[in-house]
């Protein structure tokens, strides 16, 4: 255990170095929810309702912390498929190092950039008029749910990218966004037509972010299914279940990889 920490711990750090060498890509990451949140906040904010009643930025910012940390496995898909093409990954397998180590090396690096990304939303989100209301405590636990989902979607991403070519990765956003759409992260379910309203209740991310509004405080809490009113019990079981079948399934695939 002592050697795969001390493994994880070079590999995110490479992958954090990385980062600090593109900084264009780094800041077109965190830019783009800043972008999002100006536009559906600002532009579009005044013509979206909240059912029940409510504000809209602060029902808007939880779902985009949501999408951004589910935007964030289409980057995981990519750099780690890459590095599996360039043989990056094969001379991993073939140095002594732990192969529980180098995947999750990648997942501990995914978190540190993932924790950046919502203290940039975050911040942008109090300048523009959200706020939690019901403790520094309960907002803390709301952002880890948040990277508890986001360390379950790394392990889905690291998967993927073990599976597909790059040129495949490229196309995970297609199917990236229709799942952020297709919940409650810009439009409360109740206001959805009957059978798109089932998917987007129970889809995983609606469970952390309808989590995540009660405990900020924030308008949108509720609804009448099962799903709606256990919100924060499902957000911590769906991430436990793809950490579940994910993590081995990454391991396994890492271990017997051939390209």
């Amino acid at each position: 255990m002592r050697y795969a920490a001390i493994d994880s711990w070079i590999v995110a750090k490479r992958d954090l170095i990385h980062w600090v060498r593109e900084p264009v890509r780094v800041f077109a990451n965190l830019a783009y929810p800043i972008i999002s949140v100006l536009i559906f906040g600002l532009v579009f904010g005044s013509a979206m309702n909240v059912f029940g009643g409510g504000d809209y930025i602060e029902f808007l910012l939880p779902g985009m912390f949501g999408q951004t940390i589910a935007f964030g496995i289409a980057s995981t898909i990519m750099m780690v498929s890459m590095d599996a093409d360039r043989g990056v990954t094969d001379r991993f397998r073939a140095s002594p190092m732990s192969q529980t180590g180098v995947v999750a090396g990648r997942s501990i690096a995914d978190l540190v950039n993932s924790s950046l990304e919502l203290l940039v939303l975050a911040l942008c989100g109090l300048v523009i008029g959200w706020s939690f209301h019901d403790g520094l405590l309960n907002a803390l636990l709301a952002f880890a749910l948040f990277l508890w989902l986001r360390f379950a979607l790394v392990w889905v991403g690291i998967y993927l990218g073990l599976l597909v070519k790059p040129e495949a990765a490229q196309a995970s956003w297609m199917f990236l966004f229709p799942l952020t759409m297709f919940a409650n992260t810009f439009v409360s379910p109740e206001l959805m037509p009957g059978w798109l309203r089932v998917v987007a209740e129970w889809n995983p991310l609606s469970s952390t972010v309808a989590a995540a509004r009660e405990l900020f405080g924030n308008p949108g809490v509720g609804g009448d299914s099962w799903a709606a009113q256990n919100s924060l019990l499902l957000a911590v079981l769906w991430p436990a279940v793809f950490v579940a079948i994910f993590w081995p399934l990454s391991v396994l695939k890492y271990r017997d990889l051939s390209r």
